[in-house]
């Protein structure tokens, strides 16, 4: 799956990690800069599920 995370570079360091618990990242983009504030930014993700958490 693709997930886009969108937030400060903080908040999607944090959204990555916590992410990172429950589904297994293949690939993370680069950080592209938001269109209307410096201080936010988009990263995508090419997640695939855990095997261990599947039900």
């Amino acid at each position: 799956m693709r997930i886009r995370l969108h937030g400060t570079p903080a908040e999607t360091a944090a959204a990555l990690t916590a992410i990172a618990q429950v589904l297994h990242i293949r690939h993370v983009s680069q950080p592209y800069p938001d269109h209307r504030s410096q201080m936010f930014q988009r990263i995508y993700l090419h997640a695939t599920p855990r095997e261990d958490t599947r039900p």
